[in-house]
Order: structure tokens, then sequence, then C-alpha cells
């Protein structure tokens, strides 16, 4: 922010340029001191206010760059001319450009309105001194003629004070702006991460869920399908309704991404599914039970369908991985949380590689980032002396009393 203010109040040391209003402020200036000499009946000498004009008006081609070292030299040439009697009028007004631009200038170690307060006061009082002395004039008179010229500096360091006021404000609302612009971006390229995280999550859990359970389901049709076609009947309907489902999912994640304002498809996923979703999963080679208590229609809908998917990857993980002859899915709504565990028999070094969340794998990682989302606790790994693995969510739900 001091930055830009500097860039916009004066040119940085070591760079030269003079701009065109440079030009047009040197040349107005000097034109102002033959005319305000004029205007108040003083000498316009060749020897006096002309050569006066000619050094305060280039003098300040060097303003941007040196503001203070200007100012000082003009003033010493009003002294000098005024003391030497080359002209006869005017002590502050003749600076007065000079006195804006260090006033103006707030430059990181160069304050420049105490030192043109300091310079105009050091002014004001030889100008007093002198027009008492050398001049002639009564205390009266002298307060009179250096009464405006004092005014005269006052309004010059308060306009210059409010210029500079102004630029700060403006730098810093630009700031502030460009800041919020950032935190904008950060939060848009957040939003972004986390859509981006849902989807896989969702992507994984769908169709890792499907291909396994339409994989059961074709192996079940192809050892019964000889001597016991109705139960391979039966198994490759499962495994249709099962694509089915899964297509319906993926058309309403596809929904969300196409028009992401409009509502999507709701996806049957959630609590109350669970219990289709194990008849689902449930095989000869795998016993899976399920046991349930409190009202789990009653579950919010992004709690349900953590539940939903949590049961569904545990279970999809059991059947990939476990060899496990033997699943036990609780689910349990009350005191103001739902619980879900999934535990089975199945080998646990054989899991264990794939699916800890050090290890990578993205199933339970998908999980746990599911419920600390949520703010729930999880966890997943072995049952401890006993051979298998257990999966276990506490998901909170505030104000929730089934």
């Amino acid at each position: 922010m001091r930055d830009r203010l500097v860039d916009r109040l004066a040119v940085p040391a070591g760079l030269c340029a003079v701009r065109p209003a440079d030009w047009l402020l040197a040349a107005g200036t000097s034109v102002a001191v033959l005319a305000g000499t004029a205007r108040l009946d003083g000498r316009l000498d060749v020897a006096g206010a002309v050569p006066l004009a000619l050094w305060l008006g280039p003098l300040l081609l060097a303003r941007r760059r040196w503001p203070l070292a200007v100012l000082l030299l003009s003033v010493q040439a009003v002294l000098v001319f005024r003391a030497s009697d080359l002209t006869d009028v005017g002590w502050v007004w003749p600076v007065s450009a000079a006195y804006a631009t260090l006033a103006a200038d707030d430059r990181p170690g160069r304050p420049g309105l105490p030192w043109a307060a300091g310079v105009g006061l050091a002014e004001l009082s030889f100008a007093s001194a002198w027009e008492t002395t050398a001049g002639g004039a009564t205390p009266r008179e002298a307060l009179g003629s250096l009464g405006a010229e004092a005014l005269w500096l006052a309004l010059l360091l308060a306009t210059a004070t409010a210029y500079r006021n102004r630029l700060r404000w403006r730098a810093e609302l630009d700031e502030r702006l460009l800041r919020a612009a950032r935190e904008r971006d950060l939060e848009a390229g957040r939003r972004i991460a986390e859509a981006r995280l849902e989807i896989a999550r969702e992507l994984h859990d769908v169709v890792g869920h499907t291909l396994t359970v339409v994989g059961i389901q074709l192996r079940v049709a192809a050892e019964a399908l000889d001597d016991s076609p109705k139960e391979a009947r039966a198994a490759l309907t499962t495994a249709q309704q099962v694509r089915t489902e899964a297509v319906r999912d993926l058309r309403a994640l596809v929904h969300v991404l196409r028009a992401p304002g409009e509502a999507a498809e709701d996806p049957a996923a959630g609590v109350p599914e669970v219990a289709a979703l194990v008849d689902r999963m449930r095989s000869a080679e795998l016993d899976v039970r399920l046991e349930t208590s409190g009202d789990l229609a009653a579950v919010p809908a992004p709690v349900s369908l953590a539940v939903h998917r949590i049961v569904q990857e545990a279970l999809t993980n059991t059947v990939r991985h476990a060899g496990a002859s033997r699943a036990d899915v609780t689910v349990r709504c009350g005191r103001g949380r739902v619980e879900v565990s999934v535990t089975d028999d199945g080998r646990t070094p054989a899991k264990t590689p794939v699916e800890t969340p050090e290890a990578g794998g993205h199933g339970v990682r998908g999980m746990d980032e599911r419920v600390r989302a949520l703010g729930g606790d999880f966890s997943a790994g072995p049952r401890g002396e006993e051979p298998g693995w257990v999966v276990r969510a506490a998901i909170p739900v505030p104000g929730f009393r089934p």
C-alpha cells in the first residue's frame, strides 16, 4: 500500500523523468510570480522579480525527486531577494508549489508535512523580524502583512494533507479490494478442491461397489447355471438391479456437474437403503448380518448418505480383500449421533497394506474424509486378537433425538 502511495506522490529516487505536468507547473509558477508582483504593486525589475521567477519555476522540475531541497532553495531565494531589496512583495506565496509538494510527500522515512510546517514557520519568523527592523514596519503593519501569508501557508498545508490522505485512502481501498479478490480466489479454489474430492469419493464408491456386487452375482450365476437355473436367474436379476442403480447415481452426479444451480436427481443412497445394500452383498461365501436401532428415516440427508457410503465401501473391501465368511453391520441412531460399524472375520494381513490411509488406499481415505467433513470420528483397523477387520464411524447430529 505504501509503495503505491509513493508511486502516486513522487517519482522514486533514481528516476529522472520529468512529466509534462511538471513543465506546466514550472511555467505557471514563473508567470504567477510576475503576475502576483504586478497585482500587489511590486517592482517588476529585470534584476529582481524576473530572475526570481525564472529561478522558482524551473526549480520545480526537480520537486518530485528532491522536494525538501527544492523547498529550501526556493525559500532561500525569496529570503535573499527580499533581504537584498530586489523584490518588495511576497514571502510564502511565491513558493506555494514547493510547499504543497513537500507537504504531500509521505515516503517512508521522509515525512514531508512536518518539514514543510517547520520551514514555513522559520520563513515567517524571519519575515516578521525583517519587516519590523530593516523594513521599518510597525508591529501592526507587519502582522497585517504576514497574517495573510500565514493563512495562505496554513491553507496550502491543509490542502496538501487532504490530498495525501485521499491518495492514501485510495491506496488502502485498492489493497483491500485486492485482498478481497485474493480471498475469493482462495475460497473458490478451496470449494473446487472440495467438489473434486466429493466427486472422486462418489465415483469410487459407486463404481467400486457396483463392480464388486455385479462380480459376485455373475460368479453365483456361473456356478448355478447348470444345477440351479432359477438361482442363476435371480443372481443375474440382482446384478441388473445394481447396474441400474449405479447408472442412476452416475446420472445424478453428472447432472450436478452440468447444472450446479439446479436440483439433482435423488440417488437412492441413505440409511433406509442399507438393508437392501446388505441383501445385495450377501452371498454363499459371505453371510452379512444387519442390526439397526433408532429411527433410520429421520437421519439428515448428508449423514444418511455418509452412513450408506461407509457401509457400502466397507463391505466392498471385505469382499475384495478379506476372504471373510461373515460380516456384521450395525447402525445405531440416538443421543445426538449416528454410529455405524462393519466387522468381518477375514484375513487382516491381506487388507492392511491396501486399505490403511497411511498406505494410500482410496476406500478408507474416502470414508475418513466423509466422516471428518461432518465433524465425526472414524477408525479402521484389525479387530485386535481376533481375526478380521472393523470399521467404525460416529457422526454427530446436533438437536437430533430419534
